[in-house]
């Protein structure tokens, strides 16, 4: 599904969405091309504790919490420093 898709089907709502495809733009913005709704949520508190659950249960997913009242998902990729060994990210001294 679309962003555009996603917004009409479900307005002015919390939301879990997967990316089934994205990309990052050399500006390492996150750009999700197609998306999955997994879930709606009644406020912004509960869809970051939900978004929280299932990152921690399905790590390897690419999941996000949005709000369709926003025209464009914006997601600017954050930088790690350290190591990721199963699951944990190890602090590099």
């Amino acid at each position: 599904m679309l962003w555009s898709e996603t917004r009409i089907a479900y307005p002015n709502q919390w939301l879990i969405v997967e990316a089934l495809e994205a990309h990052t733009t050399q500006q390492r913005q996150r750009q999700l091309d197609r998306l999955a709704v997994i879930e709606t949520c009644k406020d912004g508190s509960a869809a970051m504790s939900r978004y929280r659950e299932l990152h921690q249960e399905y790590p390897q997913r690419d999941f996000y919490f949005v709000h369709t009242s926003r025209e464009e998902i914006e997601i600017q990729e954050r930088k790690w420093h350290g190591i990721l060994r199963n699951n944990a990210v190890v602090a590099q001294g």
